[in-house]
């Protein structure tokens, strides 16, 4: 019994000390999370060129409010977190904003679309932001949407390489 009883001891210890040193390794990454964001933003470039969406910048509204005659921004975006929206874009005081997200660019540069709506138009507003405004305005939502979305990525580049690998084991049963 005495056996178990120091290594119970142990195990408590030990959770002690990691305890201890995840609070300063947190407390550091939360002293740089708009570096480590900005990195992540760097390195993931090349992906959302590829999986980002071309987003409206301005189109007419039909009386169903259905969008025609839209035109979209040349580089592709993903979005990585919506807010509340502010009450009138930066570039415009007239005009108010019905809908705020945050995104990166393919370009690995954030900003905040800002959509507004009079009815018959909606246009936007891309305002510029940094990686330390994208965490004040839409908090760890960015980050974990940059990081959900390389995952997705990587998990979609996984299943297309396994699916060409049984292809080809198919197309060549003698190959090894």
């Amino acid at each position: 019994m005495d056996e178990i009883e120091t290594g119970f001891e142990k195990i408590l210890k030990k959770i002690e000390d990691l305890k201890g040193k995840e609070a300063g390794i947190v407390e550091k990454i939360k002293k740089n999370d708009a570096a480590l964001l900005e990195r992540m933003a760097q390195s993931a470039v090349p992906v959302v060129k590829s999986i980002g969406l071309a987003m409206l910048e301005k189109g007419k509204q039909d009386t169903k409010g259905e969008i025609y005659n839209p035109n979209y921004y040349p580089k592709k975006m993903i979005i990585l977190g919506k807010t509340d929206p502010s009450p009138f874009r930066p570039d415009d005081t007239t005009k108010k904003v019905t809908d705020q997200f945050c995104v990166l660019s393919e370009e690995g540069k954030f900003y905040e679309l800002m959509y507004s709506t009079d009815g018959f138009l909606t246009d936007s507003y891309l305002n510029p932001i940094d990686a330390g405004e994208a965490l004040q305005h839409y908090g760890y939502d960015a980050m974990y949407m940059l990081y959900q979305a390389m995952h997705d990525y990587l998990r979609g580049e996984e299943a297309l390489i396994e699916a060409l690998q049984k292809t080809l084991t198919y197309v060549f049963p003698n190959t090894s």
